[in-house]
């Protein structure tokens, strides 16, 4: 596959990911806010909404400049990388995993900048484990099979063309 068509395609998947994030958050707001948490599984999982004004766990609370330039960060070596990959593919699962997490990250920095805190709404009672949202999804699990991939799948030399030595990276080729 052209490196142009693969780009264009991973811009057509973020969209698709950030849309779903948003569109799931809209109907938590409709149908959550100011509601009862609504038992998906008793005891287990139960959707309930939460304006989340920090990160994880709460952390941070009310560090939205901090928030959004970490993001930009993120997302700045994500195009990076993303822009060197080869257009083999081997990379493939690469481009997807860091679109997933781009997404988590869009996502999420939209509702910081439009709304000043993040909507969260999917609570594993079960485990008592932080209420969480889509976005969040994309980017927990996209990270945890990155470095999965990276430790036990890629190669050393498979990140050579994050090089900055253009000469080594051409004899790569």
């Amino acid at each position: 596959m052209k490196k142009g068509k693969l780009l264009i395609l991973d811009l057509l998947f973020l969209f698709i990911l950030v849309a779903i994030d948003q569109f799931t958050k809209k109907i938590a707001v409709i149908k959550l806010k100011d509601q009862p948490a609504f038992n998906i599984i008793d005891g287990v999982l139960e959707f309930n909404y939460l304006e989340n004004k920090g990160a994880a766990f709460g952390m941070l609370q009310n560090q939205k400049v901090f928030f959004v330039f970490v993001a930009v960060v993120f997302l700045g070596v994500i195009v990076f990388v993303l822009f060197r990959a080869p257009a083999e593919k081997k990379y493939t699962r690469l481009h997807i995993l860091l679109v997933m997490i781009a997404a988590g990250a869009i996502g999420n920095m939209i509702d910081r900048l439009r709304l000043d805190y993040v909507v969260d709404f999917i609570y594993f009672v079960l485990i008592n484990f932080p209420i969480f949202n889509v976005a969040d999804i994309y980017v927990t699990v996209a990270t945890a099979i990155l470095i999965i991939q990276v430790l036990f799948v890629y190669k050393e030399n498979d990140f050579n063309f994050l090089s900055f030595n253009q000469k080594k990276f051409r004899e790569l080729k």
